[in-house]
């Protein structure tokens, strides 16, 4: 099994379009969470998302954009960057050996939702004739695919919120036996439509507003925490065998060195103590270290009560007395909960800290759970964390629990 280099990183978020800006706003703690401005807000409870300021206009021509649904334009964008990143030279590959590995929960919720309001809500007989190519899972993937002619794997993992951790995890495992030479990996979500913000809100899982301040209104771990907010974008990194990546020169941006995965079998909405712990024990032992290399965490940190009080008890049935002394940080205050694309996002972010040398900020964290008593890095990045080893935890609806072991390379 060789050990597999991370080359190349690809962003839309509602962070910024790039890693360099994407981690300017995290280590900032600025929240890009806000007022949805639509005209269906007014029905939603609790109008809050995070969206991405991306206009795909800019980046296809109006014959391709007529057939692409928003995630999938985000997951091509992403693809893009993450292989202009990596410096490799496509024509001079064995494209049969190149395989795309993609994860989203929702696909092309809003083709799907488009379609359905069209038809039952202005009673037409007739939708747009690309729907079903716009709204399938697999479309972003398939797209990344026909852009640069990829004709290995072409494989789309939908486990809901942890897909795209999954999507990295099965690209590694094939990269690390040698089955390819290269993988695209990651994830892309584009739930912001109205239908879907409407299901979500009666699973009674989204936060309430903040009464001072909109941008706060997802706090993982605090004890006034109320829920998640919906977010959107991709994330996309180029795999390959280090000893590939060394050859050619390549610049190494990190390392994902194990993956685990733990299914829950009791309830399809509440997750468990024992099928977290599971999932990070079995992505330790896939990476052959111990729990005492783990430098950093990246919580799954959604803000609902479900999930929080079960990740801190999950970290400290692995961690045990040290859990209390590994840095741990909560993105989604910031991004929000890209759903299917969060694991991505969060390895991504995960591999720039430690680039960075730092441990991003669990923001608004005024008023810590006394049940949630880690080191959960309140409100401030902190600076001077040489971490050389973090886990990335995506825990799911319907117990898919999947963690990324990274290992950062420092600069």
């Amino acid at each position: 099994m060789t050990r597999v280099a991370v080359t190349g990183i690809g962003v839309v978020s509602p962070l910024g379009n790039n890693a360099a800006q994407v981690l300017a706003e995290a280590c900032a703690g600025r929240s890009a969470i806000h007022r949805l401005e639509a005209p269906f807000a007014q029905r939603l409870a609790a109008p809050l998302v995070a969206s991405a300021q991306f206009d795909g206009t800019e980046h296809f021509d109006p014959p391709r954009l007529r057939m692409l649904d928003r995630v999938s334009q985000f997951a091509c964008f992403a693809a893009r960057q993450a292989l202009a990143e990596s410096h490799i030279d496509l024509a001079r590959a064995d494209r049969r050996r190149v395989g795309v590995f993609l994860g989203t929960g929702m696909g092309g919720s809003q083709s799907s939702d488009e379609g359905y309001r069209t038809l039952y809500e202005d009673g037409s007989d007739r939708i747009k004739p690309f729907t079903v190519l716009m709204g399938m899972h697999n479309a972003p993937a398939a797209w990344i695919g026909i852009e640069h002619e990829l004709r290995g794997p072409n494989f789309t993992y939908s486990t809901a919120c942890s897909s795209s951790a999954v999507a990295i995890g099965e690209a590694t495992l094939r990269i690390s036996r040698g089955d390819l030479d290269l993988a695209l990996a990651g994830g892309a979500e584009a739930p912001l439509s109205f239908g879907s913000l409407k299901a979500w809100e009666a699973l009674h899982t989204l936060a309430t507003i903040d009464a001072t301040d909109a941008s706060a209104s997802c706090k993982p771990f605090a004890q006034d925490r109320s829920g998640m907010v919906l977010g959107e974008g991709a994330a996309m990194i180029v795999l390959e065998a280090w000893e590939r990546a060394v050859a050619r020169g390549a610049t190494i941006l990190g390392e994902i060195a194990g993956y685990g995965f733990a299914n829950d079998t009791g309830h399809i909405t509440r997750p468990s103590i024992e099928g977290q712990a599971a999932a990070i024990e079995a992505a330790l032992i896939a990476a052959a270290i111990d729990p005492s290399a783990i430098d950093a965490i990246n919580a799954h940190g959604t803000g609902t009560q479900a999930n929080d009080g079960v990740e801190t008890g999950a970290i400290k049935a692995v961690f045990g007395r040290r859990a209390a002394r590994i840095p741990i940080s909560a993105t989604k205050a910031m991004h929000g909960h890209l759903l299917g694309a969060a694991g991505a996002l969060e390895c991504v972010l995960s591999l720039l800290a430690m680039q960075r040398e730092v441990a991003l900020p669990t923001m608004h964290l005024d008023l810590p759970d006394p049940e949630c008593d880690l080191d959960f890095v309140p409100n401030r990045v902190r600076e001077g964390v040489a971490a050389r080893t973090m886990i990335s935890n995506s825990f799911a609806f319907g117990g898919a629990n999947a963690v990324l072991v990274l290992r950062g390379v420092a600069g």
